[in-house]
């Protein structure tokens, strides 16, 4: 589904284009420099592919200003727009980020672990904001891969080679987004 935007972004956008164009449209978030509703129709243009998401949830929760710790509304509307794409993204984003932060803890690198934490902590709020039933399905999907190391997530949990210790934050992490009850 094309979204009509004056920010235009490419419906066969790269990674890399996301990146590049997320970082010129968060610029301008800051800044205050677009309507809502242009906020609103970028942003929903983005994740309308995997590469466009990716790009935009990368530069997004990683930004050093504090823009994505309480979302503006356009964002959160924009990111329903897309919850087949959205869900599996954010629930990765949320356990791959306190993966991380251990394994930055362990190599003593507090500037890496603050990165990780910080895109942890937007992630778990964007996920209790916006709990779809794809984030639900997502995360208990998840949940079950690292319960049973089977399922649809065992792959990926495998992939990354994720030992005990750091499944049981991710689980733990899954837990906080209220979404497995």
């Amino acid at each position: 589904m094309a979204v009509e935007s004056t920010f235009p972004v490419p419906e066969a956008i790269t990674f890399e284009q996301a990146l590049i164009l997320s970082q010129s449209l968060i610029d301008q978030i800051a800044t205050v420099a677009l309507p809502e509703s242009e906020v609103e129709n970028a942003v929903a243009a983005l994740v309308q592919t995997e590469n466009g998401a990716r790009g935009f949830f990368v530069t997004y929760l990683g930004d050093d200003r504090p823009i994505a710790d309480v979302p503006p509304t356009a964002v959160l509307r924009a990111l329903q727009t897309a919850p087949e794409i959205v869900a599996p993204l954010m629930v990765k984003n949320l356990v791959m980020s306190t993966a991380m932060a251990i394994h930055h803890r362990r190599n003593q690198d507090e500037d890496m672990v603050k990165g990780s934490e910080l895109v942890r902590q937007r992630s778990l709020y964007l996920i209790q904001q916006l709990r779809t039933p794809q984030l639900q399905d997502q995360a208990r999907k998840l949940a079950a891969s690292l319960d049973t190391d089977s399922g649809e997530y065992v792959a990926f949990l495998q992939r990354w080679g994720y030992d005990s210790e750091q499944r049981a934050m991710m689980r733990q992490a899954l837990a906080q987004t209220g979404l497995l009850s």
